[in-house]
């Protein structure tokens, strides 16, 4: 008897073929968007312009400014409440401040205890030199606690003044280590004076303005300063410009500068070397620095008189020292509450450097 086979029977089973699977797996199931064309805007004529800041009112400037002095009095007072007690640094213990002449000059007095320096010498100023020693009672006379007077910011005068007396009783030691320092730093600060750091003929990211380019300024500004230093502070010496043309590596002033240099800086009395070292690192130029005191030192009161030259004053020195910063706020404006406060704060500096050095016959 034959067994019946399902039709199916004979067919043959065979292994489905594998096929390449993709490297990657989409995990989302939306439909993809495509970016719809939108038409033609139908307004004629040009596009509109690029929105501009609307100018702060001087009022509002004002009020923001006093707001945020206050913020930063109060975050003072938070910060010094747990380090200070409520001790007589809190408050102020004296009335009335007066300038008093005595045998070593002339001092300033809170009631009846006088100012003193850091290393608890009693400040005495020369006795031509009044207008310094009136700018250090003022400066006392506006602060409203002793405990200010533990920063120098809030006494500058005062503590430009100590630093020369400090210089001038380590010159009677016969000690050389304050005017040694100096005169290392000051000599860096040749090697890049800003005076003398010209910028490249040609850049494409500067537009002239009046012109002129930035090079150009930078030399007119520069050479009648030059001329006078080389004429009547250091006779016969040759300034070289730190920048060629077309280069960035600095040229090194030659061997005799240096040596004339060094040894003018290491001569200079007390209060004209204090005060060369707070123009310098104010303008970051030594030349600068030269000019102005050359120009108010009473040490060089003769030598201003055979010069017979144009009064350089503080704020000749300050455009001098920043002439590139002033070109590039005028070609990409200026950042408010920085550039104007630095520019403030330059000629505060070389004030108290003119008052340093000055005296009755500047």
């Amino acid at each position: 008897m034959e067994v019946m086979r399902p039709a199916f029977a004979s067919l043959r089973w065979s292994a489905p073929r594998r096929t390449a699977r993709p490297l990657y797996r989409c995990l989302h199931h939306s439909s993809p968007r495509y970016a719809q064309p939108l038409p033609n805007p139908s307004v004629p004529g040009p596009p509109p312009e690029a929105p501009t800041p609307a100018p702060s009112d001087p009022l509002e400037r004002v009020a923001r400014k006093r707001k945020q002095a206050e913020l930063l009095k109060q975050a003072q007072e938070v910060r010094t409440t747990a380090s200070y007690p409520k001790t007589l640094l809190k408050k102020r213990f004296w009335k009335d401040v007066t300038v008093k002449e005595s045998e070593d000059g002339l001092q300033v007095y809170l009631d009846s205890r006088p100012v003193r320096t850091p290393s608890k010498a009693i400040l005495s100023v020369p006795p031509t030199k009044h207008q310094l020693a009136t700018a250090i009672a003022l400066e006392w006379d506006l602060l409203v606690s002793a405990q200010q007077a533990l920063k120098t910011h809030y006494i500058p005068m005062t503590s430009l003044a100590a630093r020369a007396l400090d210089i001038e009783k380590e010159d009677g030691d016969g000690k050389t280590e304050i005017r040694d320092f100096i005169t290392r730093m000051l000599l860096r600060y040749l090697a890049t004076d800003t005076l003398l750091c010209w910028a490249p003929e040609k850049n494409i990211h500067d537009a002239p303005q009046d012109s002129a380019s930035l090079r150009q300024l930078q030399i007119k500004t520069a050479e009648p300063i030059i001329a006078y230093i080389c004429s009547h502070v250091w006779p016969g010496v040759e300034i070289k410009p730190i920048l060629e043309p077309d280069s960035i590596m600095p040229v090194s002033q030659p061997e005799m500068t240096k040596s004339v240099v060094r040894g003018w800086v290491s001569g200079l009395p007390a209060f004209e070397l204090a005060g060369l070292e707070r123009a310098v690192l104010a303008s970051k130029s030594l030349l600068v620095g030269v000019r102005l005191i050359h120009e108010w030192g009473e040490a060089f009161a003769q030598a201003r008189e055979a010069a017979d030259a144009a009064r350089f004053g503080i704020e000749d020195a300050a455009k001098a020292s920043s002439l590139e910063v002033a070109w590039q706020t005028g070609q990409w404006g200026e950042v408010e509450d920085t550039h104007d406060v630095e520019k403030e704060d330059l000629r505060r500096q070389l004030g108290s450097v003119v008052l340093l050095v000055g005296g009755e016959s500047s």
